[in-house]
């Protein structure tokens, strides 16, 4: 029997420091997200980061808190309920990090008799520090708890048509009625190392400005191109004018090369050229949560104010949009019938 498990990044259980700091413990010591070896890793994290970081993150996720949780849970739960209500099989989801487990998920899909299962990573663009931990977490757990049980990935949807289309037509209604000068694609950040790490080719990535449109294989698992390509196809949907838009990179640890533009410090530039009155989308993600709700729609708002500028919107992620729903739900009908997966 076949079934799903859509998976997301997770939360802490409530934003107080108490639930947060465990949550960041796990979360900061995934290999994949930083990626030194585990006695540096622990030093850094559990020696420096986690004595400061989880009273911090806990006053930013009070700041976003929904009355009934945590929002990218509350969205999460949300999406997964509607797209199980439009297919015929059965649909767990499942965090990366924190207590709504991959293992409990794949339980649930267990108990009700499922042997097949399509892993839905939910995030657009391929990384490390994303999707490829969401995919290795599983299959381990599987491995060790559901060892008759087989899974199929879905592959980075960043380019799909249908994930374009849906994803131009929600950022096209966010920007109804906002007289915009600029929209600027803020993708999460990523150590520049992820990126040459992924590369198998060994060569091909370079970040020069010049490899992400050079053809390669390298772009299967490349997150710089693959946001970059995710821009170029929504600003030609929408017929933006390449003066119109710009991509950055948020997030970053200091003392470290990560991608660039940095987000805070584009919200500066376009300030101070004249870009008075700002749109900002967030594709790297398909649920809003603290990065989208406090770092862009809040602290994002200040900076940009701050700097000069005068009118500033974010537009909101896909979350449970019908329209993300049906192009989910078809997506997974197509793999149930015919073994399909979306290109």
């Amino acid at each position: 029997m076949k079934g799903v498990l859509l998976v997301n990044l997770g939360s802490p259980d409530s934003p107080t420091a108490k639930d947060v700091k465990p949550y960041l413990d796990e979360f900061l010591m995934d290999p994949r997200v930083i990626d030194v070896p585990n006695w540096l890793r622990n030093i850094i994290v559990r020696g420096i980061i986690l004595q400061t970081r989880p009273k911090k993150s806990a006053e930013a996720y009070q700041k976003i808190w929904w009355e009934d949780g945590s929002p990218l849970i509350v969205i999460s739960e949300r999406f997964s309920e509607k797209v199980g209500k439009q297919i015929e099989i059965p649909v767990a989801l499942g965090m990366r990090y924190g207590s709504m487990t991959i293992k409990n998920a794949l339980q649930e899909l267990n108990d009700k008799g499922v042997d097949e299962v399509l892993l839905v990573p939910l995030y657009p663009q391929y990384a490390m520090s994303s999707f490829e931990t969401v995919v290795v977490k599983t299959m381990e757990e599987q491995e060790k708890y559901f060892p008759n049980m087989h899974l199929t990935t879905l592959p980075a949807f960043y380019k799909n048509e249908e994930y374009i289309k849906v994803l131009s037509e929600s950022i096209a209604e966010g920007l109804k009625g906002f007289e915009y000068d600029h929209v600027l694609f803020s993708y999460h950040g990523i150590p520049e190392r992820h990126i040459r790490k992924s590369d198998p080719t060994k060569f091909h990535c370079k970040i020069d400005g010049k490899c992400c449109t050079t053809n390669s294989v390298a772009h299967n698992t490349c997150y710089r191109h693959q946001c970059y390509d995710t821009t170029r196809r929504v600003t030609e949907y929408l017929g933006l004018d390449q003066d119109k838009f710009s991509v950055s990179f948020q997030s970053r640890l200091p003392n470290d090369p990560w991608l660039k533009p940095f987000t805070d410090f584009e919200f500066e530039r376009l300030a101070k050229e004249g870009k008075k009155r700002l749109a900002v989308v967030t594709p790297a993600f398909v649920a809003d949560c603290l990065e989208t709700l406090e770092e862009i729609a809040m602290e994002g708002k200040n900076q940009f104010e701050e700097a000069g500028g005068e009118s500033y919107k974010h537009i909101g992620c896909l979350n449970d949009s019908d329209d993300w729903v049906k192009v989910m739900a078809g997506w997974i009908e197509a793999w149930q019938n015919t073994e399909a997966l979306p290109a």
